[in-house]
């Protein structure tokens, strides 16, 4: 119920706050709202849902290189994967929600900087998750206007989980009638596990008392279409493949994941999306 709240709370502002900027004597304000469904959520390669619908609500305001942002996962039916486990009632034994559960909820605030065709950000991210511990993050990431739009975004978990997550990614949009786009992306990551946490799996002790996770870890490639359907909203269908960049990432020992999040397989996620800027 705290967690509920505290979603409530953070969206309230956000709106408060956005409709307060909305309305001063510049224009310097811009935002969007979505909301995504799909057929599975993947996190950094992690499958963290099966055999369910998702849906993913998302609110975003910036103003003079300052943004916040809110990003909810609701899932229509939990079930277990090699990462995720639902919330289990101790006195039942049975899944807590059957049907309905939001069951993630982000907040991100981040500042950027551009010089040039470079853009820097640096932020803050709040993860209230209710699978696992709650967790933050701080990162910074670089992205060079050019062909391709190169981004390095490199994220340090300050709380729960200690480690470091680094991404490259790839992005490119082409025109193909009137305003619609063929959208395509591809990304790399690599992780590196620092606390006791990322110790992985022994045949030895039957234990995750190995050395620490780090490799390279998960890759993903997408395309999508982004259609206008009015002024300033649009839909865009959209196909992910993610898969494991290494055998350290989708290994096994004994029939257990040698990493303790789960390993990971290739994965195909589908849906749409509908957004609307402001």
């Amino acid at each position: 119920m705290k967690k509920y709240l505290l979603s409530a709370a953070i969206l309230f502002l956000m709106i408060t706050v956005v409709t307060s900027m909305a309305y001063a004597e510049e224009d310097v304000v811009s935002g969007s709202a979505s909301v995504g469904i799909f057929n599975k959520y993947v996190f950094r390669g992690y499958e963290l849902s099966k055999d369910s619908a998702i849906i993913q609500p998302a609110l975003e305001a910036s103003y003079k290189g300052f943004s916040m942002a809110m990003w909810g996962n609701i899932d229509t039916n939990e079930n277990a994967t090699q990462s995720f486990a639902p919330d289990i009632d101790s006195t039942t034994g049975k899944k807590r929600y059957d049907e309905v559960n939001l069951n993630e909820t982000d907040l991100t605030l981040s500042y950027t900087y551009e010089i040039d065709k470079l853009a820097l950000t640096g932020g803050y991210i709040f993860y209230a998750t209710r699978y696992v511990d709650q967790t933050e993050e701080i990162f910074v990431s670089a992205t060079y206007d050019i062909l391709l739009s190169p981004t390095l975004a490199i994220y340090r978990d300050i709380n729960e989980y200690s480690g470091t997550y680094i991404n490259f990614s790839l992005s490119h949009s082409i025109p193909i009638i009137k305003e619609i786009t063929l959208d395509l992306g591809a990304s790399a990551g690599y992780f590196v596990g620092d606390s006791d946490y990322w110790k992985t799996y022994e045949s030895s002790t039957s234990d995750y008392t190995g050395e620490k996770y780090k490799a390279f870890h998960d890759g993903m490639i997408m395309a999508g279409f982004t259609i206008p359907i009015a002024k300033h909203a649009s839909i865009q269908p959209v196909v992910q493949y993610w898969f494991p960049l290494s055998k350290r990432a989708d290994r096994e020992i004994d029939g257990n994941s040698y990493n303790i999040n789960g390993k990971l397989d290739d994965t195909l996620v589908c849906g749409l999306n509908a957004s609307i800027e402001f």
